[in-house]
């Protein structure tokens, strides 16, 4: 454990003293971000006369409300009617989960010194920023750091609350309970992490000093980008090493799904909450977090009236306050409709009343979104700014609703290409079942990247009426008395990216609910896992028990098939969340590369440097193909160090599992040992990929401005197209091994042993590589903007041997995420 922590030390205190040395000699840089001063709030009022920043302080209840709502559904999660025997489990994955988690916030830490250091010599030496500026970037990072870490942690335990409350509920002989409780937990985890997050950022905008604010909400973004990018990276190469260790048992011996006698369950199901609720709720604060600082950033850099920056910057924060009040209300009407449904019913479709939940969180949101800019904007420009700008948002929101129907078409238990998965396993084993996954993760990309052209090019078409100049002739501009800073008949500049920005936002329109139904599978699979552990089917009289305690007869045969089935809900809706935020991160991207962009042209200004972003300028052209094999270096390196992880918890489980000691249940040490295994794997790997991105990051910003354009922009693509493949294809193979065990009751058959290879083959592809490349790419492009800053105020030849001393440094940790992690060959 300490080799990994020793590597980062050593390279980060190597790449801080060179940058020391040059930064004390280094020119003085140009304005940036960070000295994005924010307007008067208060000049302009809204609904009648209400000040802009008196209006906002109303939002902090809103926020306040959202809170309270989270926390009263984890105290009533906590209070719901659990046996002995199954809160035993859930609070074992609770202690196994809290060591990792406190692992990892050393680690980020660690990671935040190096940042820190960066961001202390370039503000602080280079720019000569005041003191009490460099101070807020810092705190500010914490800050973001500090939210991420927290909302991943009160997910983690409401989560191993949710799991073993849901696992006795399905004992109760109706299977309503088992479906409501999960998304009961997520909506908690929603309302709390989206009010966290708005609440701090409403606090910089209405409380800190205009002048400080642009630096501190950098800095949340940075440091919020940072806590999300290690916990999920680490967390899904984690969960998935145990996965896969626990999974393949089931084919060496033979044994049943979370067999209570195999070491690797307990691990399995602290990595369900490692990879499939840490991360996600840290990658979910960040997501919002850092698309409303692009878009606040776009605001202040490409729009030159005060009064047009408040009025939208009003707007914007409005929008993020009707998500919560949306969610909220449709989580309540749903919740009816499936209760009146559904709470009497023996049988029921777990997926319906999400799709609902979904759909209608959708129509609500686009409601509230016109009816709320038209009292709010209708006053902007033209007249008719408040329909277009809401119309362009809806673009977005109807992605967020849309993109979770195609993952359904792609892995559902019910869809097409999960069922021919199935078939081709029958005839032709592991390999077609592989085969036919790969066929679904491909054409699922080809819809979905169809949908996201379609609706963003609906955004650009909207943008292209008249919101350049908000609708106004030079005339009128000339009476409403609105500065333009010498541009005559410019108030935005390019709307375009700005409709991009925004459709990112409205992909974030149904935030809490987005977060539920992602948070609903890792609860449903530990579900499952509980209850067999628990061994609650052979305790002495338990029937008798449960009777006398809870005033109920347990029902064991459809406690399991509600369990079952329950559990490929949660992995098709795992799934749908997934291209939702890296979808976000790739439109959103847009919006922050912009930010570079002016920086390079002037405030687009410079018509020479605006001609070195085209293909035939061959820098940029470059960066285009570069960008595509750091995304695949980084695929094989987070999915070796799964295989090389897994390699050795297999290795240990197979020698250490007792099949025929009669041992009831494996030993804590060894379920620890496994942990301990997983553990070392994951910190490993966060090691060698985040460095390898960080390295790679400055190296190419001092190598040339217009490659790292084309870089930032290649990841994107290349990211979005990588994720949602890989992400499809693992749903896919995930839920043709659910079918196989549940509707043809084929475990312990060759058909389930090829069902389960394909299901280890799709693990790191869903849950490890796709879905660390969503905050891979936030962070790069972040990152980016505080490197290139740096790297166009040195001189020609000294960036030029910087981006040659970190580019050698990034190929060390790319050498280092096989050759460091290579399992031992044997001799014979």
């Amino acid at each position: 454990m300490k080799k990994p922590f020793n590597v980062v030390r050593k390279a980060g205190a190597a790449s801080v003293s060179a940058f020391l040395g040059v930064l004390l000699h280094a020119p003085k840089a140009m304005a940036s971000e960070a000295d994005l001063v924010l307007p008067d709030l208060h000049s302009v009022p809204f609904l009648g006369g209400i000040p802009g920043d008196t209006l906002l302080l109303w939002g902090l209840a809103i926020c306040l409300f959202g809170m309270v709502f989270g926390a009263i559904q984890y105290m009533g999660i906590r209070k719901l009617p659990v046996h002995s025997a199954m809160r035993e489990i859930s609070e074992l994955i609770y202690a196994t989960c809290k060591t990792y988690l406190i692992t990892q916030g050393k680690f980020i830490l660690i990671l935040w010194v190096l940042i820190g250091a960066i961001i202390v010599a370039y503000f602080g030496w280079l720019r000569q920023m005041e003191t009490v500026k460099v101070l807020s970037i810092l705190l500010a990072s914490l800050i973001g750091i500090l939210g991420s870490y927290t909302v991943a942690w009160f997910g983690m335990r409401i989560n191993t609350f949710a799991n073993s409350r849901t696992a006795f509920a399905s004992l109760g002989g109706k299977p309503f309970p088992t479906y409501a409780i999960p998304l009961r937990a997520g909506m908690s985890i929603g309302m709390l992490l989206i009010s966290i997050e708005l609440f701090v950022m409403l606090v910089i905008l209405l409380f800190v000093p205009a002048d400080f604010a642009g630096p501190c909400f950098i800095g949340f973004a940075i440091g919020e980008s940072l806590g999300a990018s290690v916990l999920r990276i680490a967390g899904g190469i984690f969960t998935k090493i145990a996965d896969i260790g626990s999974d393949l048992m089931k084919i060496v011996f033979k044994i049943k799904e979370d067999d209570a006698r195999n070491p690797g369950v307990i691990a399995d199901c602290a990595g369900d909450n490692a990879g499939d609720s840490v991360g996600p709720t840290a990658d979910g604060f960040e997501t919002y977090g850092v698309t409303g600082v692009a878009l606040i950033s776009f605001i202040l850099l490409a729009i030159k009236a005060p009064e047009v920056q408040i009025m939208l910057l009003v707007w914007i924060f409005a929008m993020r306050l009707v998500m919560i009040l949306a969610s909220a209300f449709s989580y309540w009407t749903n919740d009816a409709i499936a209760k009146m449904k559904y709470s009497n019913a023996d049988e029921m479709n777990f997926e319906k009343p999400l799709i609902t939940l979904v759909w209608l969180t959708s129509i609500v949101s686009i409601i509230l979104t016109y009816i709320a800019s038209y009292y709010l904007i209708s006053t902007l420009g033209d007249g008719t700014m408040w329909w277009k700008l809401a119309s362009i948002i809806t673009c977005g929101t109807i992605a967020g609703a849309l993109i979770p129907e195609l993952v359904n078409r792609f892995t559902s238990t019910e869809c097409a290409h999960v069922r021919n998965v199935v078939q081709c396993s029958k005839e032709g084993g592991a390999a077609l079942n592989i085969l036919s996954g790969l066929v679904a993760g491909n054409f699922s990309a080809y819809w979905m990247g169809l949908a996201i052209v379609v609706l963003m090019a609906g955004a650009y078409g909207l943008s292209t009426l008249g919101l350049s100049t908000l609708g106004l002739t030079p005339e009128l501009i000339a009476t409403q008395g609105i500065l333009t800073v010498g541009l005559e008949k410019v108030i935005m500049l390019a709307p375009s990216v700005f409709a991009f920005g925004l459709v990112a936002f409205g992909f974030l329109s149904m935030g809490p609910v987005t977060i539920a139904v992602d948070s609903y599978g890792p609860v449903t699979d530990n579900a499952q896992s509980v209850y067999e552990l628990s061994l609650i089917e052979t305790l002495p009289n338990i029937k008798q028990s449960i009777q006398s305690e809870f005033g109920f007869q347990p029902d064991f045969t459809n406690a399991k098939r509600y369990l079952e089935a329950n559990d490929g809900a949660g992995n098709t809706f795992k799934a749908t969340a997934k291209p939702v935020l890296i979808g976000t991160a790739v439109v959103g991207s847009t919006t922050m590369i912009f930010s570079i962009i002016m920086i390079l042209t002037s405030g687009l200004a410079d018509s020479a440097a605006i001609a070195k972003l085209s293909i035939l300028s061959p820098p940029f052209l470059l960066g285009l193909m570069m960008g595509g094999a750091v995304i695949y270096w980084f695929t094989g390196a987070s999915i070796n160090a799964v295989t090389t992880g897994a390699y050795y918890a297999v290795e240990f489980i197979k020698k250490n599992i007792r099949l025929d000691s009669g041992a009831e249940k494996a030993s804590v040490e060894d379920s620890k040992k496994v942990v301990e295994i997983c553990t070392k794997f994951a910190q490993k790997g966060m090691v060698n990929l985040f460095l390898t991105v960080f390295f790679t990051t400055l190296a190419f910003a001092c190598l040339d401005s217009f490659f790292f354009i084309g870089y930032l922009i290649s990841i994107a693509l290349f990211g979005l197209y990588q994720a949602i493949f890989m992400a499809n294809a693992g749903g896919a193979w995930d839920n043709a091994k659910k079918l196989v065990e549940t509707e043809l009751n084929a475990k312990g058959t060759e058909l389930h042993d090829a069902s389960i290879v394909g299901d280890t083959v799709g693990d790191p592809f869903k849950d490890t590589s796709s879905v660390a490349l969503n905050p891979i790419i936030k962070f790069t492009t972040l990152f980016g903007l505080l490197a290139i800053e740096l790297a166009i105020e040195l001189a020609p030849q000294l960036a030029l041997s910087l981006a040659a001393v970190f580019f050698a440094l990034s190929l060390v940790f790319v050498h280092r995420s096989f050759f460091s992690m290579r399992i031992k060959v044997d001799e014979h």
